[in-house]
């Protein structure tokens, strides 16, 4: 019979002890899992115009790699809307336009520091595949076709009227867009026949649209500049940006997708 006692003992020991051996582990769980914790990221703000969406995708890759910890995140839209934001009060630290005019408003108004030109641009006509509409610049061809082209306060649209001014050419649009990809992507899918959109964005839609040039485009060349915003708290990475687009890596990515390099 005292044997039988002892058991109920025995039992309430060999709980408790599991009791005190169970409450480590949730500790030692936490102590493991706070010692795995990525660092902080930073995030690096890049407003850039919208046909420079390829290539800064591009380069992000490489300053990622070069700069770990630090998450490039971009903003692709006409420059006149990027600025626009800009003095809204967006968080950005390097801002990259299509034409300095743009850029001028930003400097004007105290927002940027000193601009330097990484690139220039001109301008061509794209079609739907095949080319069906039968476009062959700017001319005649164009009669009857759904032709659509930038609005005049956005670089390329800016670009278009003084190409068209020197060459002493009259465009009947049957919409102005307010980004450049906005033009390449309505041509690609298919609603309009044909648009004027920079040659880069020519090269990025690939086998979607087709090219046809246009005599006398280098008499109009959009000249890109890029600057560190005043208000940015990061201009160390943001100047680290600005210095691989100017890197010889960086203009050899610019240059096969079109852009002319500031320095030829």
């Amino acid at each position: 019979m005292r044997s039988l006692r002892i058991l109920p003992a025995i039992g309430a020991a060999a709980l408790a002890l599991a009791a005190c051996t169970g409450g480590s582990t949730p500790a030692d769980s936490t102590a493991s899992a706070e010692a795995t914790q990525p660092a902080e990221t930073t995030v690096l703000n890049v407003y850039a115009a919208a046909s420079l969406t390829e290539t800064f995708g591009e380069l992000e890759k490489t300053f990622e790699e070069a700069n770990p910890g630090v998450d490039v995140r971009f903003n692709f839209a006409g420059s006149q809307d990027l600025v626009t934001q800009l003095g809204e009060g967006a968080d950005v630290d390097v801002l990259a336009t299509a034409n300095e005019s743009t850029m001028k408003k930003a400097a004007e108004a105290s927002q940027v520091d000193a601009q330097t030109i990484f690139v220039t641009n001109t301008l061509t006509l794209i079609t739907t595949p095949g080319n069906p509409a039968g476009v062959t610049g700017l001319d005649s061809s164009l009669d009857g076709v759904k032709l659509v082209i930038c609005a005049p306060e956005v670089p390329c649209g800016k670009l278009t009227k003084t190409l068209t001014e020197k060459l002493g050419v009259t465009l009947n649009p049957v919409s102005e867009e307010q980004a450049v990809t906005d033009v390449r992507g309505k041509v690609s899918s298919g609603q309009a026949d044909a648009g004027i959109v920079y040659k880069t964005d020519a090269l990025a839609e690939g086998d979607a649209v087709d090219t046809v040039a246009i005599q006398g485009a280098d008499e109009a060349v959009n000249k890109y500049p890029i600057a560190l915003v005043s208000a940015s708290t990061k201009k160390d990475l943001g100047q680290k940006w600005i210095d691989l687009v100017l890197s010889a890596d960086g203009q050899k990515i610019l240059e096969n997708a079109g852009f002319t390099p500031a320095a030829k």
